[in-house]
């Protein structure tokens, strides 16, 4: 049977304990949704509602959930691989640029050096034996994508990779990110607080409630590919949406606010 979901969420429930300095606490309830192969699916909420640790349920990093997060797959084949970049680029610093991309590979994909050829792709050709503390805020995160793309996940997850960025280097990683994804397709859990980095993006956008979260709005970006970050197309599929779900939408803090953009 040929699979049709690149990720299933049935998460019935997600709670943390408490460890006598804070209170028991439910993130996630009832939450439930499937994300078709090689979609782009955006996700926004409000602080605290447990997009990351949806995040680190989906990477299998937490296991303590009532429900499931995975890939679908046939039980014949290999586990699908997923990859996951976080807010901050985690590179070793002991390790070179070209180190710290290779270290995921293989020996055989190593030594075909598909590791050299994505940096080169991400302009950091000139770079590969570089440590990070030699490099920028924008060229670390170009690094941390170039080795979530490296062992061609079925899954990708990504936790605001371009947060504190300033706008014209998140747009430029933007747009290398859109690169490899249509290059290399694959299915794309990203998580944001910025609307317009969403449609930008996005094939699809998760509308989460406040905690313990659920999908409140599940909304198609129906606009073609290429886009450019401040067109006029993005800022009017922005107000159409707020036009009709405003209501719903303005209790979720963060989505309908986006720092480090201009609207034309």
């Amino acid at each position: 049977m040929a699979v049709t979901a690149g990720l299933s969420v049935d998460i019935r429930r997600k709670r943390f304990e408490g460890d006598g300095r804070t209170p028991p606490h439910t993130a996630i309830e009832n939450l439930r949704f499937d994300v078709p192969v090689g979609q782009f699916c955006c996700l926004l909420g409000p602080s605290g509602c447990g997009k990351t640790t949806l995040l680190n349920i989906a990477a299998g990093l937490d296991h303590d959930v009532d429900g499931s997060v995975g890939i679908p797959a046939d039980d014949a084949g290999p586990r699908p691989a997923v990859s996951y970049m976080f807010q901050t680029p985690r590179l070793l610093p002991w390790m070179s640029v070209r180190d710290n991309v290779d270290i995921v590979l293989d020996p055989d994909a190593r030594a075909e050096g598909r590791g050299v050829r994505l940096l080169e792709r991400m302009e950091l050709g000139s770079y590969l034996e570089a440590y990070p503390t030699r490099l920028s805020g924008g060229q670390r995160r170009r690094v941390a994508l170039a080795r979530a793309f490296a062992i061609r996940p079925a899954l990708l997850l990504l936790d605001e990779p371009f947060v504190s960025l300033d706008q014209p280097v998140g747009n430029r990683l933007r747009e290398i990110l859109l690169d490899l994804w249509q290059a290399q397709p694959t299915t794309v859990l990203f998580v944001t607080h910025d609307l317009n980095e969403a449609i930008f993006l996005g094939d699809r956008i998760l509308f989460l409630s406040q905690p313990p979260s659920c999908v409140v709005q599940d909304v198609a970006v129906d606009l073609a590919r290429p886009r450019t970050p401040d067109s006029p197309a993005i800022h009017a599929f922005r107000t159409g949406l707020l036009d009709r779900h405003g209501g719903l939408l303005a209790g979720l803090a963060g989505a309908t606010t986006d720092p480090g953009h201009s609207t034309p």
